[in-house]
């Protein structure tokens, strides 16, 4: 058995050698060649398709007076790309080609690049094999291409130039709690209240608030508090006392007079300060005493309140005027009252917006805005907002919305506007260059788009590493996106082949982006019924419902 095994080898062997006698008979025998590709899935990086072909040669087949030229073809649809030809020569050849030995076998790899375009998801990657004689005047070609890689990973794509645009935040609350205040002032080391204090015009003003806020349904006045001061001079325990004294006068004034006229009772709680050097600091430093910046230095020198008074009444000339202009300020009581105030509903802003909205503020405006859905009443709101207040925020956010719509020049118009140069607004500079397709410039702008602790923001950081992505950079894309959440930080780690560790930030179950993502997870890992959830909300945007037939990621379950 084992010598007819051998007989047999030989007469292949002989039968090559008899065959492969002349360039037409390599033609004849094109299935002794055996091709490899690498990858085996063609796969987009950097927007272009890379591949490493590499063909095999068995011994005695490439004959020495012979040429043999590859043409790399990618074939997709009715189309066809083709990448450079790759020549080679047998031994006799007296050429600058790469030269193939006759009696050994051998194999030639080479890289082919094509830059791709839409409808090559479906590729087809083969080599066309042509064979010539010594002059190159006859030539013969393999009966059929070598397919040798068949599909297009186009993952990679999913990275949107279109950019993220960053709308600037308002400020508006639909209930706020702030203070509304009045003082009593005293006579020097007195805690008696003088009627000609509580019909000063300040305490009249604070009785007709509370009053008419007893009648405001978006206005609720139910606690308060007394606080009791003393000007810092004379003896610490004398003014510690005073303070606890004037905090009680100004409880029962309040409770026999302002809360009588005001008709209004709130729970009002009583405290004293002592000494109120806080006050003294802060009206010195909005005076325009001649030495306030002393005065300050010897607050900051010294904490005994001896010293320190002891040290400013020393520049005498200073202290008579302190004694004339700021002290008398500090011999007081402060009433203050706690108001909850209900700002515009939802319903109301709506409501006036369609009747009336002169009366709304620049934050009322930009919260308005976010209330509606058509493009048309955001920007009718925000551009209230830009005329009206001069809104640097409602620009920036004016040319987000234009942004969305795909209109870059509309948006750098509205950026032109502002002054107040924000990482908002050097994020939407960026995405006007991404989507003019200068990519270099947009990433210097995307560069500046840095928060008050000098990191790049969310946004920015998100349209960075498309970028990345899209220049097939995926270790750069990671770095950059390090320590968030989202689409693109889990689309950078699909594209090493972590999955689970993409699953991780993808943490938003209702984003389409996201779960088309994680649909992609599901199937490499073979988990058909989760592919298919995902895929159910990714389909809520109906971009992905045409891409998924085309996708390679999801071939192995069709």
């Amino acid at each position: 058995m084992k010598k007819l095994l051998k007989y047999s080898t030989l007469l292949a062997v002989a039968a090559l050698a008899a065959f492969c006698a002349s360039p037409q008979q390599m033609a004849k025998l094109a299935s002794m060649v055996k091709t490899d590709c690498n990858p085996k899935t063609l796969t987009v990086v950097g927007g272009q398709i890379k591949a490493t072909y590499t063909i095999s040669f068995p011994e005695k087949y490439f004959v020495p007076n012979a040429y043999l030229k590859i043409t790399p073809e990618l074939v997709y649809g009715n189309q066809k790309e083709t990448a450079a030809d790759f020549w080679m020569q047998g031994e006799k050849i007296r050429d600058n080609y790469h030269t193939v030995p006759y009696k050994t076998a051998s194999s030639v790899s080479r890289d082919v690049v094509f830059p791709f375009k839409e409808g090559m998801e479906k590729a087809v990657l083969q080599l066309k094999v042509t064979i010539y004689n010594s002059s190159k005047t006859k030539s013969w070609e393999y009966p059929l291409p070598f397919k040798i890689a068949e599909g297009t990973n186009c993952t990679e794509l999913l990275a949107s130039t279109e950019g993220v645009p960053f709308f600037e935040k308002d400020n508006y609350e639909l209930e706020t709690i702030e203070e509304v205040e009045t003082q009593i002032l005293y006579d020097v080391n007195k805690a008696d209240v003088k009627a000609t204090r509580l019909n000063s015009s300040e305490v009249k003003a604070f009785e007709k608030f509370l009053k008419e806020a007893k009648n405001d349904s978006k206005v609720s006045v139910s606690k308060g508090k007394i606080i009791g001061y003393a000007s810092p001079e004379g003896p610490e325990d004398n003014n510690n006392k005073l303070s606890v004294q004037r905090a009680q006068s100004a409880k029962a004034a309040y409770d026999k007079t302002i809360s009588k006229n005001a008709n209004l009772n709130m729970d009002v709680s009583v405290e004293e300060k002592g000494e109120d050097w806080e006050g003294f600091k802060k009206l010195v430093e909005q005076s325009n005493i001649e030495d306030k910046d002393l005065i300050i230095r010897v607050l900051s020198m010294y904490s005994d309140p001896v010293v320190r008074e002891r040290e400013i009444r020393n520049m005498s000339q200073v202290f008579q005027t302190l004694n004339q202009k700021i002290l008398p300020q500090l011999r007081r009581s402060r009433i203050v009252a706690e108001v909850n105030r209900k700002n515009y509903t939802d319903d109301e802003l709506r409501q006036m917006i369609e009747i009336d909205d002169n009366r709304l503020t620049e934050e009322a405006l930009l919260y308005a805005a976010n209330l509606y859905q058509d493009n048309a009443t955001k920007e009718s709101v925000l551009k209230k907002a830009a005329d009206r207040f001069n809104s640097q925020r409602a620009c920036n956010n004016l040319a987000a919305l234009a942004l969305q719509q795909n209109k870059p020049d509309q948006a750098k118009n509205w950026l032109s506007k502002i002054t107040d140069k924000t990482a908002g607004y050097y994020n939407n500079l960026g995405v006007v260059e991404m989507q003019k397709g200068n990519i270099d410039m947009a990433a210097q702008y995307l560069y500046l788009a840095k928060g008050e602790n000098g990191e790049v923001i969310g946004a920015a950081k998100e349209n960075l590493g498309a970028l990345l992505i899209r220049d097939g950079d995926y270790d750069g894309a990671l770095d950059i996106l390090d320590g968030t959440d989202g689409f693109a930080h889990g689309l950078a780690l699909l594209l090493k082949g972590k999955n689970d560790d993409a699953l991780k930030v993808l943490k938003n179950g209702e984003d389409p982006d996201e779960s088309y993502l994680r649909a992609i997870v599901a199937a490499r890992k073979g988990d058909v019924n989760t592919c298919e959830n995902e895929l159910v909300k990714a389909f809520a945007k109906p971009v992905y419902e045409s891409r998924v037939d085309n996708d390679i990621e999801f071939a192995a379950l069709q």
